[in-house]
């Protein structure tokens, strides 16, 4: 079963590379529901939710992981791009001050295009 998941992982990951978004969700979904605790899989399913415009779907993946570890910078950050994109800014703008202390790096506090 690890060989399916790891296989299942390494297809989300090649889709994601090449683009093809809701390939890669295909294949990271039953990976994430395998292994929910699994931030890094999570994160990547959350990746591809967004750049695939499924953004009810990256919301509740970033939420789950940010529960699981409150500190993981990116994931507020690709929340703060998700709620933007979903046009809740004032939402965001916290996700976004989260990220800037995380990690020292202020202009993350910027949204892209503004």
């Amino acid at each position: 079963m690890e060989d399916m998941r790891a296989l299942s992982y390494g297809l989300g990951q090649q889709y994601f590379e090449e683009r093809d978004y809701r390939g890669a969700v295909r294949a990271l979904l039953p990976v994430v529901e395998e292994t929910p605790d699994d931030v890094g899989t999570r994160l990547l399913l959350a990746r591809a939710y967004f750049h695939a415009a499924l953004l009810k779907p990256a919301e509740q993946h970033l939420q789950e992981i940010l529960d699981r570890e409150p500190t993981e910078s990116y994931a507020h950050l690709m929340m703060a791009r998700t709620l933007e994109r979903l046009s809740r800014r004032d939402e965001a703008t916290k996700h976004r001050r989260i990220a800037a202390a995380l990690t020292g790096d202020d202009s993350l506090l910027v949204p892209h295009g503004a």
